[in-house]
């Protein structure tokens, strides 16, 4: 091999190796999250309040039968849908949706995260109701039920609004609200994520809170 093919040899594996770092740069950039702006995040969606709220303690369970209460919710975030397995609608796009986002987070961050959703029609909701439910979305995600009086004290103290509506002499369906509530590692209602949701929004937005909260 002459010197000016060796020399054109080293040109070229420099300009591959130069190409192949600014992609990488690249693309670990695009992997690192956006540090939104409160009016930022407002803009899409998610709500921060000023000061985490503390809610009182509650005695519930999982779809396993196990205890669920606030102790459940500390070390990692949480996110809390609040609805049944019998609605038609708002509640099962809602878990997909949920699903979509939690699925395209990072392993690490899937670590830190839990999805949880809380019913709204314990009477219905049993839990060997809710161990057929959940799995439909992600065999990840927590179903919770439990006595109707601890859901409705848990409900009220993180402004989440729901009521029975009769359908027929036996049948009802519940109405209520339906944004995405945000508990912090320390177990404390941090914010809210107010619909419509998408996946997009949720992971961006959850993101930006992840990387910059301060425990």
């Amino acid at each position: 091999m002459s010197n000016q093919q060796a020399g054109i040899r080293r040109t070229v594996i420099a300009v591959c190796c130069f190409i192949v770092l600014v992609i990488s740069g690249f693309v670990w950039k695009m992997n690192q999250p956006v540090i939104m702006t409160e009016q930022e995040l407002r803009v899409n969606g998610a709500i921060v309040l000023n000061t985490p709220r503390i809610f009182s303690d509650f005695d519930l369970l999982d779809q396993f039968g196990n205890k669920f209460n606030k102790d459940r919710l500390k070390g990692k975030w949480s996110m809390l849908f609040f609805g049944f397995t019998n609605c038609p609608d708002v509640c099962p796009t809602t878990l997909a949706t949920l699903n979509e986002t939690f699925s395209k987070l990072k392993e690490a961050e899937k670590e830190n995260l839990q999805i949880v959703m809380v019913s709204l029609d314990a009477e219905r909701d049993t839990v060997e109701k809710l161990s057929q439910y959940m799995p439909y979305f992600n065999n990840n995600f927590i179903g919770v039920t439990g006595n109707k009086h601890l859901i409705r004290r848990f409900t009220a103290e993180i402004n989440i609004a729901y009521n029975k509506v009769p359908l027929s002499a036996d049948d009802y369906t519940v109405d209520h609200s339906s944004q995405i509530v945000l508990v912090n590692p320390k177990g404390d209602y941090h914010g809210f994520f107010k619909a419509p949701h998408s996946e997009i929004m949720l992971r961006q937005t959850w993101r930006s809170i992840y990387a910059s909260f301060k425990s």
